[in-house]
């Protein structure tokens, strides 16, 4: 029954009726399938108090994921049957002494062939959870490493972006194709001030004047 329930909230959220009135909207939308579900739990939790005790179980178990990737690898197996999925992963989260949100999840993944999608899932609710604490993810790629005071100027900069209340969990990457410049991602926001963006953009003007 609870099943059931998720099920029909994670389908809810295609209509904005009754997104608007009965479910607990997050302080981030994310979107695909992924989002969907991480959306739905992030209300169900909402409602019932169990954010951070589905928060801890999830990251608890995306750990165990990175680790050994075999359960993943056998919940995805197209030749196991979805019920012997759906008892795979009820044994598991009662082995892991879940609460029904998380067991219900998982258990509605099985049931609809979506358990391949697990991790991008657990990223999808992450990225809520860390919205809704106030953290601003922002990831930037460089050429190359930044030395601490350029690492400093940057994240004075990125802090004009910030609401009050906010605070920044900055990501950092290096990527020597990009020749010099850097690529930003904060929030919803993109930049490409990369070197080979800019050649990329001349050389798409020259052919065209050619």
């Amino acid at each position: 029954m609870a099943t059931n329930q998720f099920t029909q909230m994670v389908r809810h959220f295609s209509s904005s009726a009754v997104r608007a009135a009965k479910l607990v909207q997050p302080p981030i939308q994310v979107f695909g399938v992924e989002g969907r579900y991480a959306t739905a739990l992030y209300s169900a939790a909402s409602k019932t108090s169990k954010l951070e005790a589905v928060e801890k179980e999830l990251s608890a178990l995306q750990a165990d994921i990175q680790k050994d990737r075999r359960l993943l690898e056998f919940l995805s197996d197209p030749s196991q049957k979805r019920t012997q999925k759906r008892a795979a992963v009820q044994n598991m989260m009662k082995q892991r002494k879940c609460t029904d949100l998380t067991t219900n999840l998982f258990v509605t993944l099985a049931d609809n062939g979506r358990i391949k999608k697990t991790p991008q899932v657990l990223s999808a609710f992450n990225k809520i959870m860390s919205a809704h604490r106030g953290e601003v993810i922002c990831s930037v790629v460089t050429a190359k490493v930044l030395d601490e005071a350029s690492m400093k100027e940057l994240r004075a900069a990125l802090q004009a972006f910030l609401k009050k209340g906010q605070s920044l969990q900055l990501q950092t990457e290096v990527d020597p194709s990009l020749i010099g410049g850097m690529k930003v991602t904060i929030g919803d926001r993109f930049v490409d001030m990369s070197m080979a963006n800019k050649i990329k953009t001349y050389t798409n003007l020259i052919k065209q004047a050619v």
